[in-house]
C-alpha cells in the first residue's frame, strides 16, 4: 500500500479497518484467516487494505495474524513529536 493511510475502528461492531485514503472504486475482499481479510485493487491486484473483524478478540493473536498478511506497512512522520 503507498499513499496516505486511513485507521477506522468501530467500537460497537469491534471492527478494525485500514485503507490507503483513496481506494480504488473497483476492489475485492480476499480471506486472508478467521475474521481477516485483505482488499485488492481489481484492475492491478494490488493490496488497498486491511479489514479485522472481532479486532479485540484477536487483539492477543494480532503478531500471528500480521504475519500471514501479504503486506508491509512503513510509518513515517509527517511532523515531529512534541515532547
Amino acid at each position: 500500500m503507498n499513499g496516505k493511510i486511513d485507521i477506522y475502528y468501530d467500537d460497537e461492531g469491534d471492527f478494525l479497518e485500514i485503507t490507503i485514503a483513496n481506494p480504488p472504486k473497483e476492489s475485492y475482499c480476499e480471506d486472508v484467516d478467521e475474521d481477516v481479510f485483505i482488499r485488492r485493487d481489481e484492475k492491478t491486484g494490488e493490496v488497498v487494505g486491511i479489514g479485522i473483524l472481532n479486532f479485540k478478540k484477536h487483539t492477543k493473536d494480532l503478531k500471528d495474524i500480521l504475519v500471514k498478511v501479504p503486506v508491509k506497512i512503513n510509518f513515517e512522520l509527517t511532523e515531529p513529536l512534541k515532547a
